[in-house]
């Protein structure tokens, strides 16, 4: 397993699987709402022409999360 990163560092195309949410409180309660559960595997789609949000494939609905939000999810790369 390679070192844990967190989310908003994955490339388009990339994978990864969701290790915790260090986030708190009614932004804790959405990701979770979304499907973004520990050992959930996520896959970044893209990024706007500005590089924020970036869009994520979770359980197979694309949802786009800005940096701010993703930085507070950890997670470990899948390699290819």
């Amino acid at each position: 397993m390679e070192h844990p990163c967190n989310l908003s560092q994955l490339s388009p195309g990339e994978k990864g699987e969701v290790l915790t949410l260090q986030t708190a409180g009614a932004m804790r309660r959405r990701l979770l709402d979304l499907g973004l559960a520990e050992h959930t595997e996520v896959m970044c789609l893209g990024q706007s022409p500005l590089g924020d949000p970036k869009a994520y494939l979770i359980r197979g609905a694309v949802i786009a999360i800005r940096a701010i939000d993703s930085r507070k999810i950890l997670i470990s790369r899948k390699q290819p």
